[in-house]
């Protein structure tokens, strides 16, 4: 038997193009071949394209190399994402040979893993789709089903072997139908009614109103049937239907289930920024090891000012360059934490020697007595004051043991207190800055309009101070990051470069900032525009400098930390 696989050589018809081309050359079909491009027969000369005689055409444009500190990312709109969503629905729908409504209910049930779905769908169909929502489970059958029951309508006469004579029988009348009742609102005069696979029926007012509540209020783009205790989700086109004209509700529900496949795929991020829709795809980023070299920055693409950049690898939406996930995130618990509030109670507070109660001092005199247990003590060495004999207003017990070691301890909690505040101070003091960048942004643009009055300078030719002020709040967001970075570096040579590179972007951005707040005299207008073009440019190569060295840090391996950090154990 042979069958559509099934060919022989006879049946093939062999084309030879180089015998076709030569005998229609022989025969004058062909015209001769152009100058500079090789023809069959020719000399070797002749086989090379002549590329000087095309000039510059033939050379691409040489694309910018990505630098250490940058993450390669793909902006993606909301329409691309729909269309990657598409192609795993219509590779589900194919190989179950499922519709694509149903195909995609079994990717939201699991997530969008495919590989995952095709292994679980393969090993128990019912047992999948009625997990996710698309048939309803198995209903036990009647014991009349069982089988066949003998009839009872026999006569006595028929079994005796008689027969009966037949009688006529007039059919009885239909009953009338009586009018449905939606069991939702209980209105019976409702003109239209639908059902889901579970054959639950209610009015298309009631289904509505339920499935716009469901998206609008609750954000859900798996809507169960109305029947309590039933699993069976509603499919997209019943959706729809469902919706009628509203259109921005099925708008809104699209986007949820856009926001699911996003959620679902550790290579997709949806941008945090309010009432945007792009999504940013970064492969590089997805693993958790990734993000101990890396600081996954990313743009959405979404046309805006400021641009959409946020850190792809965690949850804080803002650039957090040049310090690392895990360690950005220590930073801010430990500036919510209430940690830092025991650490100024232990600075500025001791402990009673006795009941260990916390005492502050309010008063200039060295002999304190605790209020809750009666214990006298000496502020100065936390030693008994029955120790102290006459000497009220002076210590001279030093060098008891009990008053060293308290002192030492006192001692150790005020300079960590004092440490964090170092970093910290910074830290808000440049966070501070970058939230003014508003009013510094409106001060500017005064005085751009006072350079076009007072001096022959066009609109275009004063735009150098709006660059100036960008690079200015660029570069103090990458200093208040680099505050938190130093706080955690262990101390050693490459804490002591980092700190240099800082202090070099620190003093530049500085004097940046004075050149922008100087005023403005016609005579010194060109000077001014020079020196705040060339700070600016020293001021974002500073920047530059810092990102690079601490990224290849990173790469390379370089900084060690005083305390554990996810990813570095």
């Amino acid at each position: 038997m042979s069958s559509d696989y099934d060919y022989s050589d006879e049946d093939v018809d062999y084309y030879d193009e180089d015998e076709d081309m030569l005998s229609a050359q022989e025969n004058g079909e062909y015209p001769p071949p152009l100058q500079g491009v090789s023809s069959p027969g020719s000399d070797s000369s002749d086989d090379e394209m002549d590329m000087d005689t095309f000039g510059e055409d033939f050379k691409l444009p040489q694309r910018a190399a990505r630098k250490s500190y940058e993450v390669e990312h793909e902006p993606l709109p909301q329409s691309a994402v729909e269309k990657l969503m598409a192609t795993d629905v219509e590779h589900i729908s194919g190989i179950f040979g499922v519709d694509p409504s149903t195909a995609s209910l079994l990717l939201r049930y699991m997530n969008w893993n495919k590989e995952r779905l095709i292994e679980k769908y393969m090993d128990n169909v019912f047992a999948v789709s009625v997990a996710a929502g698309i048939s309803p489970p198995s209903k036990s059958l009647p014991s009349s089903a069982a089988g066949p029951e003998r009839s009872q309508g026999v006569s006595s006469s028929a079994r005796s072997g008689g027969l009966r004579r037949p009688t006529r029988q007039t059919p009885a009348p239909a009953p009338k139908p009586e009018p449905f009742m939606c069991p939702i609102c209980y209105d019976d005069s409702q003109p239209a009614f639908t059902t889901l696979s579970c054959d639950h029926t209610f009015c298309i007012g009631c289904w509505n109103a339920y499935i716009t509540s469901k998206i609008r209020e609750e954000g859900e783009q798996a809507i169960r049937c109305m029947a309590e205790g039933c699993g069976i989700i509603a499919t997209d086109p019943f959706v729809h239907s469902a919706l009628g004209d509203d259109n921005a509700t099925w708008e809104r529900f699209n986007e949820l289930i856009v926001r699911h496949f996003v959620g679902s795929n550790p290579n997709l991020k949806y941008c945090p920024y309010p009432s945007c829709t792009y999504t940013v795809s970064c492969p590089a980023a997805a693993s958790k090891s990734a993000l101990t070299t890396i600081v996954p920055t990313v743009a959405c693409g979404a046309i805006a000012t400021p641009p959409h950049k946020f850190c792809f690898g965690c949850t804080i939406e803002s650039d957090h360059r040049p310090v690392i996930c895990g360690v950005a995130r220590m930073w801010l618990k430990k500036c919510r934490d209430d940690s830092e509030t025991a650490n100024w109670i232990k600075s500025n507070t001791k402990e009673c020697g006795k009941c260990q109660s916390t005492i502050e001092k309010n008063g200039g005199c060295n002999h304190m007595t605790c209020k809750k247990c009666k214990h006298e003590f000496c502020w100065v060495c936390m030693g008994p004051w029955s120790e102290h004999g006459t000497a009220w207003y002076s210590c001279n017990r030093y060098d008891e043991k009990a008053g060293v070691d308290a002192r030492d301890a006192q001692s150790k909690s005020r300079a960590s207190l004092e440490r964090y505040l170092h970093y910290y101070n910074r830290w808000a003091n440049h966070e501070q800055s970058a939230k003014l960048s508003v009013e510094l942004y409106n001060k500017t643009e005064k005085k751009m309009e006072e350079m076009q009055i007072t001096s022959d300078l066009t609109w275009i030719e004063v735009q150098f101070m709006k660059r100036a002020v960008d690079e200015v709040e660029k570069c103090r967001m990458t200093l208040k990051w680099t505050y938190a970075m130093a706080y955690y570096l262990e101390k050693g040579n490459q804490k002591e470069l980092f700190e240099d590179n800082q202090r070099d972007l620190e003093q530049a951005v500085e004097d940046l900032s004075e050149l922008l707040e100087s005023p403005l005299d016609a005579e010194n207008m060109l000077t001014l525009r020079q020196k705040v073009t060339d700070k600016a440019v020293y001021v974002a190569k500073r920047n530059e400098i810092m990102l690079e060295d601490t990224a290849k840090g990173f790469l390379e391996g370089r900084w060690t930390w005083n305390v554990s950090v996810e990813g570095f154990d």
